[in-house]
């Protein structure tokens, strides 16, 4: 097994052996092609399955992915909300 330390991982804990196997993935195409590599390998990660590729950039950004979460949250909510608010205006009732 690699060593969290060696790629920067800060939580590891919940990642899978699927998970290692998209990690090491991504370490490879960096020490291959450097940030372009790393960039493409991540966009195919998302677009291949995004659940994995959030697990994945958790365990390198908690912090960062728990705001972005945090980010899309709010904004559903205010989204919910506008379209609650319509559903319940007087010109939307008959």
């Amino acid at each position: 097994m690699v060593d969290d330390d060696d790629l920067g991982i800060e939580g590891a804990s919940p990642l899978n052996d699927a998970d290692w196997v998209a990690i090491n993935k991504l370490k490879r195409a960096y020490e291959s092609n450097g940030a372009p590599g790393l960039n493409n390998e991540i966009g195919e990660l998302m677009e291949s399955d995004p659940v994995r590729a959030f697990r994945v950039m958790r365990a390198f950004f908690p912090e960062r992915m728990r705001e972005a979460l945090d980010d899309v949250i709010a904004k559903m909510r205010t989204d919910l909300n506008e379209i609650l608010r319509h559903l319940d205006s007087p010109l939307t009732k008959h």
